[in-house]
């Protein structure tokens, strides 16, 4: 059975514990039709368009 060799630190088993390590949120884009903030290499949500074309049909 294996069993640890040394004792961890409090200073160790803390850092690993913390939060340091988790991913931050995604950043947003501005979108160049509608000026829109959008997640980047998504379709916009509010005009519909993705790389200068219109993918998604939005009514006005």
């Amino acid at each position: 059975m294996a069993v640890p060799k040394r004792k961890i630190s409090k200073a160790r088993r803390d850092k690993r514990r913390s939060s340091v390590w988790k991913l931050e949120m995604p950043s947003l884009s501005k979108c160049p039709q509608c000026s829109a903030f959008k997640l980047s290499h998504r379709v916009c949500p509010e005009c519909g368009y993705y790389n200068g074309k219109q993918v998604v049909k939005k009514e006005a």
